[in-house]
């Protein structure tokens, strides 16, 4: 990214309560609406710089630039890359957070749920796959984001891990699995696949992949289906659709 003059603001430190240094660098939320709006602006700038950039080359001043505020008025919100980087994260988790196996397809038979939660994720992880390789590269060299990605990880496998043990208790699914060890096998499976294709370019068209992980799942937990209404309706095959690993940005004037 070229290098930008500074952006000036007229935001103060006044629309920010600054937190207590020794809690662990961490900021306290605005208390004044301009203070929130600034806030959100300067998420809304990072992510689109760290998805440009990924993390390893995203500068605080690009961010800076991009918000359209000072790099002083930075400091007022966050105290770091890392921090900002994880208040990008913390924006996309709830929609990603959803069961596999449990979706609003319940009641339609487990291959169905199962394949619906697939469809959901991979939908999730196709819009967000720059930002899941900005969270690759730096889970490899911050151990404060490599906790954070562990943690994402954790809360997708006990909410699988739930729906999984419920399909044991009706009898569905392998009773010998621990539900948690085998939702984490899983879900890396659905992971590492989504990052194959939506961030390394592998290409492999989308209701393949969907159909593929899905019978995977069936498999390895041993699924019991009761008959024909179990499986998931046929789906027309689309296009293989990529995403490039880098994209360009329209360049903007010097503020």
């Amino acid at each position: 990214m070229s290098s930008r003059s500074r952006a000036t603001s007229t935001d103060s430190p006044d629309d920010a309560v600054v937190g207590d240094p020794d809690n662990a660098g961490q900021r306290s939320l605005p208390t004044t609406a301009r203070g929130q709006r600034t806030r959100e602006r300067l998420i809304a700038a990072a992510r689109r710089v760290f998805e440009h950039d990924g993390y390893l080359d995203a500068r605080l001043s690009d961010i800076s630039a991009e918000a359209n505020v000072s790099v002083g008025s930075f400091y007022v919100y966050f105290t770091s890359k890392e921090e900002i980087f994880a208040a990008v994260l913390e924006q996309v988790q709830d929609s990603a957070l959803h069961p596999h196996v449990r979706t609003a397809t319940q009641g339609s038979g487990p291959i169905a749920e199962i394949e619906a939660g697939n469809r959901a994720y991979l939908t999730w992880y196709r819009r967000n796959a720059r930002l899941m390789r900005a969270l690759e590269q730096a889970a490899t060299c911050d151990d404060n984001l490599r906790e954070l990605r562990r943690k994402r990880g954790e809360a997708f496998a006990r909410r699988n891990a739930r729906s999984i043990k419920e399909l044991q208790e009706r009898g569905l699914a392998d009773p010998d699995l621990d539900p948690l060890l085998a939702a984490k096998a899983v879900d890396a499976m659905v992971g590492r696949m989504a990052y194959g294709v939506y961030v390394l370019g592998d290409e492999c068209p989308f209701e393949e992949l969907v159909s593929m992980l899905t019978r995977l799942w069936v498999n390895a937990l041993k699924i019991k289906t009761g008959g024909e209404d179990d499986a998931p309706a046929p789906r027309s095959v689309a296009k293989p659709v990529r995403t490039p690993a880098r994209a360009s940005r329209p360049r903007r004037a010097a503020d």
